[in-house]
């Protein structure tokens, strides 16, 4: 599996032949990621998790290990430090209403890590940051007016007139909600180019442990934080701009009665979720009919044929599908070591599996059709039929 940089962009090597784009069609032209400083290897998580929450319960630390080896991640990147609890030890406290210390922490760390991804995209790009007309900026970390958007094009020295789309709280269907967004804009603006950034933090969530709040524990297992950034088009200028996958076609769906499944609540201690047990099983009841309606728009029948960039939820939803749609073990590979690398990221993930998936197909993958799949609260499917350039 091929490796990139931390920061920034990955490498492009490999000798296939590239395929046209589909004129007036939406491509994806550059990727850009950024982390925080704090690196957490999964082995030390439950010892700190333990000693900053000053939790005394075995049985809590039992199942935090257990759910820790279960979610396969290796290394995360965190905003939480041993400086920011120094200076806000409240929110290591159960019960104490922390809203405003977390947004203190959390707004301006989403727009630091979307701006330093968004540079890092452009450097790829390689074209003036004042020839982005659009901006999509994806979070379920802020709230605030005005957005971080607006930030954003303050720090990469955009136009003031470009034009700026939030898309807030959609969880981890984000990044996909972004590029089919993304894709609208650039397919009825003959000429723009459209940067969409992701940037999330797990500070509105961190919290001390309860049994009462088990999914605490899940998110503290498998989330992590981050940021990422993709430059789209249409009709990418020859010599100057270097597609590498197009967005052929766009579905949203939502499961009816099932928007209780993944429950997130802003309180006065930040944003509290619930997740239903049976959300996998939900996943792979649903995800057979949604795959063949989007396969339709092309002419290929078997999933294994396709290549698949699938937003890592957790190991379960990804063996749900695999198993469901009887994938081979190497369809999901990119998926799986996005989660191990740099765990769930929210809207980001979908972006560090893509960058893996543009290192394979262009190093060994034959594959010319494929998709992009994330799940989130409502449940809402949303799924991208991709073709590699």
């Amino acid at each position: 599996m091929p490796q990139s940089n931390l920061n920034g962009s990955s490498a492009q090597n490999g000798a296939r032949s590239k395929r046209a784009p589909v004129p007036g069609k939406a491509t994806i032209l550059a990727l850009g990621k950024a982390f925080p400083s704090q690196v957490l290897p999964q082995e030390c998580l439950v010892e700190g998790y333990i000693r900053d929450t000053k939790c005394e319960d075995s049985y809590i630390k039992e199942k935090l290990e257990r759910l820790c080896k279960n979610t396969t991640v290796k290394t995360r990147y965190t905003v939480m430090s041993k400086e920011i609890l120094d200076k806000y030890p409240e929110l290591a406290i159960e019960g104490i209403p922390t809203i405003r210390q977390k947004l203190e922490i959390a707004n301006p760390a989403v727009v630091e890590m979307a701006t330093r991804a968004c540079k890092a995209c452009i450097q790829e790009w390689g074209r003036s940051p004042q020839d982005i007309t659009h901006i999509v900026y994806v979070s379920s970390s802020e709230i605030r007016l005005p957005g971080g958007d607006l930030y954003l094009a303050n720090e990469l020295g955009l136009n003031t007139d470009v034009n700026r789309v939030m898309l807030y709280f959609l969880g981890c269907y984000g990044g996909v909600t972004g590029l089919r967004v993304a894709k609208d804009i650039a397919e009825n603006n003959p000429g723009s180019r459209v940067l969409l950034t992701t940037s999330e933090t797990t500070i509105l969530g961190f919290r001390a442990p309860n049994k009462a709040r088990p999914y605490d524990l899940v998110g503290a297992a498998l989330f992590g934080d981050g940021a990422a950034a993709a430059i789209i088009g249409t009709n990418p200028i020859l010599g100057q701009e270097t597609p590498f996958m197009e967005l052929n076609y766009a579905v949203q769906k939502f499961l009816p009665d099932t928007q209780n499944v993944i429950d997130g609540r802003i309180t006065e201690e930040g944003i509290n979720f619930k997740l239903g047990r049976d959300l996998p099983q939900k996943i792979e009841e649903n995800i057979e009919e949604f795959c063949k309606k989007i396969m339709a728009k092309c002419d290929v029948k078997n999933f294994n044929e396709l290549f698949w960039a699938v937003h890592p939820g957790g190991p379960a939803i990804l063996n749900k599908l695999e198993n469901t749609l009887k994938l081979t073990s190497d369809k999901l590979e990119c998926s799986r070591k996005a989660l191990m690398d740099y765990g769930n990221v929210s809207s980001n993930t979908i972006f560090y599996v893509m960058e893996y998936m543009r290192d394979y197909l262009k190093k060994d993958g034959s594959e010319e059709w494929g998709l992009g799949l994330a799940f989130g609260p409502g449940i809402t499917f949303e799924g991208i039929l991709l073709r590699s350039l």
